[in-house]
């Protein structure tokens, strides 16, 4: 049942669903997106520091934010990212989350402005994802102090790439102490149960995201690459602890479930944390629901129990 703080934008969403996005263009789409964003901002929480700059990889430079919270205990640093369905997002849009997880938490978060289609089609986002990772372990000293621990995180399409890049660089010696995937979607074909109940109307519609991975793969016609549907990975074995963060009324929960599943069939230690009641999105719903912060609270504290078990 959704929560009742929650029922008035879905009934709002459910009686207007708003353009499909093959009408609009996406220089239109972003810009709602944003707007979305910092409706949804509440009050900015505060931090020590904010600092933007740029790391450079093979062929290209990305974007990236560095948040310091006001109590760091540098233990961790937190490769955060992003959701939009692969073709939204920056920044800006995550930016009111990533102060509140890295405040929260007491880590410094790392966000990644990773490039998005349909300019620049998969694997470019794969390739951004895995090679961020690889660029901040070898550069640690740069934004965390020495001896602390690598989380890679993401929500949504962010989720996605983060359990990607944490899968494909397992047998590296990146010392990832955990991976920690909100409501993430895990491939194109979107067949669950709860993708039937809650694909349309809640938040996220489905035909607007299977539209929108038309637009990520571009030319790529192979759903069964598990860079695309990571829940077809057929071996993910040592690959870094988990916790899979998933929603309600949500159509990707199963989808979640599932790969905190096929993470646990190899080895893996996986915490599932179901928020009930709450929609796709919800982290960045903090200003409209309290409750979100009490579950903030509770995915913090799981963050600093794998943190201590990496450091020990």
């Amino acid at each position: 049942m959704v929560h009742p703080a929650l029922s008035p934008y879905v009934q709002a969403a459910q009686a207007n669903p708003g353009p499909h996005p093959s009408t609009v263009s996406i220089d239109q789409r972003r810009a709602t997106y944003r707007q979305l964003a910092e409706a949804l901002r509440g009050e900015p929480e505060p931090v020590a520091s904010v600092v933007d700059t740029e790391i450079d990889l093979a062929g290209r430079s990305l974007s990236v934010r560095l948040y310091e919270p006001l109590n760091d205990e540098q233990k961790a640093l937190v490769v955060y990212l992003h959701g939009g369905a692969f073709v939204m997002g920056d920044l800006d849009t995550h930016d009111a989350l990533c102060r509140r997880l890295s405040a929260d938490t007491r880590m410094r978060f790392l966000a990644v402005n990773y490039r998005l289609a349909p300019e620049h089609p998969f694997p470019a986002a794969i390739d951004d994802a895995t090679d961020a990772l690889r660029y901040v372990r070898s550069h640690l000293g740069e934004f965390a102090a020495p001896g602390a621990e690598l989380i890679v995180m993401g929500d949504s399409s962010g989720g996605a790439l983060a359990a990607v890049a944490a899968a494909l660089t397992r047998h590296e010696d990146l010392a990832i102490a955990a991976q920690v995937i909100i409501y993430p979607t895990l491939g194109p074909e979107l067949l669950t149960d709860s993708a039937h109940t809650y694909g349309t109307g809640y938040m996220l519609d489905l035909d607007h995201l299977r539209f929108d991975y038309g637009q990520y793969l571009g030319g790529w016609t192979d759903h069964t690459d598990p860079r695309v549907t990571p829940l077809l990975f057929e071996d993910l074995t040592d690959a870094p602890p988990a916790i899979v963060v998933v929603a309600e009324c949500d159509p990707l929960r199963d989808e979640g479930v599932a790969y905190a599943g096929l993470l646990e069939h190899f080895g893996v230690p996986v915490e599932l944390l179901e928020a009930k009641g709450m929609l796709h999105g919800f982290l960045r719903m903090g200003a409209l629901v309290p409750e979100v912060m009490d579950f903030v609270d509770d995915l913090a504290e799981h963050m600093h129990r794998y943190v201590e078990i990496a450091a020990s």
